[in-house]
């Protein structure tokens, strides 16, 4: 099961206590109360693994250890150990306490999300000229907590998208070795699958519907995985009866999901031109290419149509090598 979007609590650890406690050693007298040690804090740290949510979907609750109270002999209590949780890089993190948020753009990036509590000073501290023996010490300080929401954001060079079942999973299969799910019926694919074409990462989004962008379908679940995605493939199945209604639907859903994907460089991809005549799906492309956009027609079983495709994916794979991707 794939997850994208959890709320957890965190904890950071307590401070000990400091101590109060006397030196017994002959002609060394004195107050010797060690410090509590401090609270281990919670960090969260970016992954590439894709699924690292999964285990927060039962465990909703974590803890880091509380400091040690402090010892005699000026001996200090040892730190509580930090914890760190692991996400997928991508994941946005909503502190809902704090009304904060930290996004996490790349693997080994590791934020602090609760602080762990500071450990009270023992007795040794309080001592002055005119307090020899004090017995003052102090509590240590409780850690942090703290609601927070894990939200991923698939970070991705170019992602597809389309009406469901149009062909995103068996195009991707054919390019990458994803193992997408692939099936002739609507909704096949229920979560985001990536795959690698060379350097560029490809993200099959699950197909939208009319009506995404207010709940309708899954398209909502995943609107927010094309945020991220630097180029859009758009699919249509050219045995629609109106590949432009289904061109207007897609683009409408993402503009009134946010406006700024409509800014996203985009190449329209005509699939299953197998499944008709020459003549039919070219006048489909004639009627997409008024849109002002190249179209690529395409058979996932015609390796001469596909060529485009990768001739295209080849020159944005070498833009990424040169940074300007």
């Amino acid at each position: 099961m794939f997850i994208d979007d959890i709320t957890i609590k965190v904890k950071a650890g307590r401070g000990g206590d400091g101590v109060v406690s006397f030196n017994k050693n002959k002609m060394s007298l004195g107050p010797v109360g060690g410090t509590g040690g401090h609270g281990g804090s919670v960090y969260i740290e970016a992954v590439s693994d894709l699924g690292a949510l999964r285990a927060y979907r039962f465990q909703k609750e974590f803890f880091a250890e509380d400091g040690e109270k402090g010892k005699g002999q000026c001996n200090d209590g040892a730190h509580g150990k930090d914890l760190i949780l692991k996400v997928p890089v991508g994941t946005v993190i909503h502190n809902e306490g704090a009304n904060t948020k930290e996004e996490l753009m790349s693997v080994g990036n590791r934020v602090r999300v609760a602080r762990g509590g500071k450990g009270g000073k023992g007795n040794f501290h309080f001592r002055s000229s005119t307090n020899t023996s004090p017995t003052q010490f102090e509590s240590g300080m409780m850690g942090e907590a703290w609601k927070v929401r894990l939200e991923l954001k698939l970070i991705a060079d170019v992602g597809f998208v389309g009406l469901p079942n149009v062909g995103k999973s068996s195009l991707l299969n054919t390019l990458t070795r994803a193992k997408s799910k692939v099936g002739n019926y609507l909704f096949t694919t229920l979560e985001p699958y990536l795959g690698a074409y060379y350097e560029l990462i490809i993200a099959d989004i699950p197909g939208l519907i009319e009506g995404a962008s207010s709940g309708r379908g899954l398209g909502i679940k995943f609107l927010r995985h094309i945020e991220r995605t630097k180029i859009i493939f758009h699919l249509i199945d050219a045995e629609s009866e109106d590949p432009l209604k289904d061109y207007s639907v897609i683009r409408g859903e993402l503009g009134a999901y946010n406006p700024e994907l409509l800014n996203k460089k985009e190449y329209v991809v005509l699939t299953k031109i197998d499944a008709m005549d020459s003549e039919m799906w070219k006048k489909k492309t004639e009627k997409l290419e008024g849109t002002g956009k190249k179209v690529y027609p395409i058979s996932i079983y015609d390796e001469k149509s596909l060529k485009e495709i990768r001739v295209l994916l080849n020159d944005l794979k070498d833009k990424k090598i040169r940074g300007e991707l």
